[in-house]
């Protein structure tokens, strides 16, 4: 198998080429890294042409460590030295770097390895990244890397403006098929950011590609997203972080199994095998979460086994479980209330899903998934529309 190279290799093989001035800062995680595991702080910090004065951390923190939504504190990388601005700190203002920060800085390099879904928030802590250099007069980098579950399938509708936020703060399907290098063209071309972006193309990816065909190695970019089987199906069962069942969070199969303690596991397993959805099958499971919902409680539920990932929908294959618990155990199914990603005055699933549609749908148990995919195919194909002018594969 002939490797993908990244964006960053090609950046740090030639930085003339696409650096300005002296200073840089990087905007990484441990995701951040050559083909053969080399660290692109250390390799920028080993560079006498260019200083590497600043660095950034999205959610989950510079080395993702942490779970989500946990406010993360500035500090003092230990590796480097360098400090560390975190762009995930306790209110919404923390989500954007004040200009201020940039004033020295002649490059900000973001590297990052995003998973293909809207609700990562990676995508938006760039975007915000780019507003801010528009503002200082700072060239944005951005180092491209796979889409881990290829760039050809698009599914699930758009969100509306006044349920946009951290999980979808532009009108993106859950899954867009896109770099995170064409998602900044399209940032920058269609909602109108106007920075000074390079963007950096990876050489040798195809979009038809899955991440295990890029041979480059996997790293978690985010403590739930272990392993590619989780990006497969995380466009669809991050919905049910707006529930109150639990989405295997606290255990080693994060949002591949869903469940909660009033569910008879083998009973869900038929209705939704009969279902005949493409390409998995659900079988019966227990689990007892070590964290977050149900913890230490052991919760009935299926995990969900894809058999054709071409095939499979995430997207409609999460809603249809979603409608099929609340119809076995109406009585028991809940939505999350409390404050999601700094929101308090909409529920979790609205933003999720980016409107109200699929809860009323849920609630007044009239769900019609053809229907609810009618309008994602219009809206589908007004994305696809718009973002063709920005894919670089």
């Amino acid at each position: 198998m002939k490797r993908v190279t990244p964006g960053l290799e090609r950046l740090l093989a030639d930085p003339e080429k696409y650096l300005r001035g002296s200073t840089l800062g990087l905007v990484v995680n441990q995701t951040s890294l050559t083909g053969d595991g080399s660290s692109s702080i250390t390799q920028f910090r080993g560079n006498d042409r260019f200083k590497l004065s600043a660095l950034f951390a999205p959610e989950h923190g510079l080395y993702g460590v942490d779970q989500d939504m946990a406010h993360i504190a500035d500090e003092t990388d230990p590796a480097s030295g360098l400090p560390i601005k975190s762009l995930y700190g306790s209110d919404t203002s923390s989500l954007t770097p004040s200009p201020d920060l940039l004033n020295d800085i002649d490059n900000l390099v973001f590297d990052i390895q995003d998973v293909g879904s809207r609700y990562y928030t990676f995508i938006y802590t760039l975007a915000n990244c780019m507003q801010t250099c528009a503002e200082s007069n700072t060239r944005m980098i951005v180092c491209d890397r796979p889409n881990p579950i290829n760039g050809i399938t698009v599914e699930g509708n758009s969100v509306r403006e006044e349920f946009r936020s951290f999980v979808g703060q532009y009108p993106l399907p859950n899954r867009h098929g896109m770099t995170v290098g064409e998602l900044a063209e399209f940032f920058n071309n269609q909602f109108g950011i106007k920075c000074d972006l390079k963007i950096i193309p990876m050489e040798g990816w195809d979009r038809s590609m899955w991440y295990d065909q890029t041979g480059l190695p996997w790293v978690a970019p985010s403590p739930n997203m272990p392993a590619l089987s989780t990006a497969t199906v995380y466009p669809g069962m991050c919905l049910f972080e707006g529930t109150l069942l639990s989405e295997g969070r606290g255990t080693t199969l994060p949002f591949e199994q869903i469940g909660a303690p009033y569910i008879k596991a083998e009973a869900l397993a038929k209705m939704l095998n009969e279902e005949g959805l493409p390409g998995l099958f659900f079988r019966p499971q227990y689990f007892k979460p070590q964290f977050q919902k149900w913890s230490g409680e052991v919760c009935g539920g299926v995990q969900l086994h894809v058999t054709d990932r071409d095939k499979f929908k995430p997207f409609f294959t999460s809603i249809a479980l979603l409608y099929t618990v609340k119809k076995l155990y109406p009585d028991d199914f809940s939505w999350r209330t409390e404050t999601y990603e700094f929101v308090s005055d909409r529920l979790a699933i609205d933003l999720l899903y980016g409107n109200p549609a699929l809860r009323e749908g849920v609630e007044s148990s009239t769900l019609s998934l053809t229907d609810l995919e009618s309008v994602w195919k219009e809206e589908t194909a007004e994305f696809l529309s718009q973002r063709e002018a920005c894919l670089i594969y």
